[in-house]
């Protein structure tokens, strides 16, 4: 039996790596002989680069940048030299996990690090740039990482402000003068799973900036600004940034990379599929077994399990989902397309015990499920 496994992180618990460490001891316990093929996944935000590092044969290239509160950081993104193809983490520089509790305030905070990141792959010699931009710190439309590719953004005075989140509402005018000479011959693709539009009730500001430390007028603040600079893309650029879904993603990085990278939205996990050659490797399988730490309503919007799915569904390959908890009703699970859903959770606890117990747990859910392939 082939059994493949394509599991994203439990986010607190296990890596993907961890995940399938678990489940080949599940396996290999009831089953000796399965051919267990390792396939772990991301869906291009955080620990995207280490899975792709670890199927790919490419060099962590480290650099000094700003964190998001321009503090110099070190940092690494991948590089695929035969490929000529860099990999950037947004998280790395301008990410929520760079700042403790009482500094996340996406007022404050700025992308221009990972306009640095992506000077540097230019630099290096990249032809295409692969940007996820999952797990930030930021709600400044990018106004940082152009900034860092030479863009200014001035106010009514001309005078060039400082690229953080409250200062786009003083922005009058982009100049464009001295934007990076290489910038428009690269091919840029930007992993992103969201489809919030830039501003609105459902935009960048109101349902991502509490998530970053903003209060209730931080976030009205914050969308008046997105509204202003939208007007002023309009205006100078002749591109309506509220009309692209996923303009809102990652405080308005969505937008920002589509108009000052002219970068292209695209899923992250279809992104992650074709570059480890994802649908090759699952061929002739028996079971795909993948899992997230919690399957919810989410779970729909573009994450790992639903390209999993989709991959499978080609091939007509079953699917196996184990996961840490679960919400979905039977009907909600006959919509997801899968036919076996474990939460893993062997006893009554709290969720600091369930965490700490992932691997034994997961690796006993598999077991139990492999045994009963076999009946």
């Amino acid at each position: 039996m082939k059994i493949v496994l394509a599991p994203d992180k439990f986010k607190g618990a296990l890596t993907g790596n961890e995940f399938c460490n678990a489940a080949t001891e599940g396996i290999k316990n009831a089953m000796p002989l399965a051919e267990i093929i390792r396939l772990p996944l991301a869906d291009g935000g955080d620990g995207t680069i280490e899975i792709l590092a670890n199927h790919l044969e490419g060099e962590l290239i480290q650099v000094t940048v700003n964190g998001p509160l321009f503090r110099p950081i070190q940092a690494s993104y991948l590089w695929l030299e035969a490929k000529k193809t860099a990999f950037i983490e947004m998280a790395e520089a301008s990410g929520m996990k760079l700042l403790n509790a009482e500094e996340q305030n996406c007022r404050k905070t700025t992308t221009y690090g990972t306009g640095e990141f992506i000077t540097r792959a230019i630099e290096k010699g990249a032809e295409t740039i692969i940007l996820g931009i999952g797990g930030s710190a930021t709600n400044d439309c990018g106004i940082g990482m152009a900034t860092a590719l030479g863009y200014r953004f001035l106010d009514k005075k001309g005078q060039e402000i400082q690229p953080i989140g409250e200062n786009l509402t003083q922005i009058h005018q982009i100049d464009t003068s001295n934007v990076h000479p290489k910038l428009a011959s690269i091919n840029i693709q930007i992993a992103c799973d969201v489809t919030n539009p830039l501003y609105g009730l459902h935009g960048a500001a109101y349902v991502y900036g509490p998530q970053k430390g903003a209060s209730k007028s931080d976030v009205e603040l914050l969308d008046k600004g997105l509204r202003n600079i939208a007007n002023i893309i309009q205006k100078q650029f002749n591109i309506d940034v509220q009309d692209i879904e996923g303009s809102g993603a990652a405080g308005g990085m969505g937008a920002g990379t589509t108009v000052f990278l002219n970068g292209k939205l695209t899923s992250g996990i279809e992104l992650v599929k074709e570059l480890i050659d994802f649908d090759a490797h699952i061929k002739n399988a028996d079971w795909i077994i993948t899992g997230e730490g919690k399957l919810d309503d989410q779970t729909f919007s573009g994450k790992t399990i639903v390209g999993v799915i989709d991959s499978a569904q080609k091939q007509k390959i079953p699917v196996a989902v184990f996961c840490g908890a679960t919400d979905l009703s039977i009907a909600a699970q006959e919509k997801l397309g899968v036919q076996y859903v474990n939460a893993i959770t062997k006893s009554p606890c709290n969720l600091q015990q369930a965490m700490a117990h992932s691997y034994e747990n997961l690796e006993y859910a598999v077991y139990n499920f492999v045994r009963s392939l076999m009946c």
